[in-house]
């Protein structure tokens, strides 16, 4: 649903505190509301987002996409160097064929050991 929030004389509302208000008024787990996208307009006192109200975890985790599961604290955030995100994506580039496959399925083995 779009949600439209009235706040005079605050620049912008946090998302943890709308999540109570939200969950309050539909009678929702707070933790179960998951919004996103809000603009706030030009000026300040209002802000325009989405909201969504799950009714258990097991359908948020099957169909909010892996960021929003992060930032809600769903899942862990993998901590990962800017550096080593972009060895790795070259490396990947180098393999070619067949070999790329195996390559996966190693890294994919070496993740799991981790």
């Amino acid at each position: 649903m779009i949600v439209d929030i009235i706040h005079p004389g605050r620049a912008n509302v946090p998302i943890k505190e709308l999540q109570e208000v939200v969950g309050g008024m539909y009678k929702a787990d707070p933790k179960l509301t998951i919004l996103f996208g809000f603009r706030t307009n030009f000026g300040g006192g209002k802000s325009t987002g989405f909201c969504l109200i799950y009714d258990s975890e097991d359908s948020v985790r099957k169909f909010e996409p892996k960021y929003r599961l992060n930032r809600h604290g769903f899942t862990e955030r993998k901590e990962t160097s800017r550096k080593a995100i972009k060895e790795a994506k070259n490396k990947r580039k180098k393999i070619r064929g067949t070999g790329a496959s195996i390559a996966k399925h190693k890294a994919k083995r070496a993740a799991q050991e981790d």
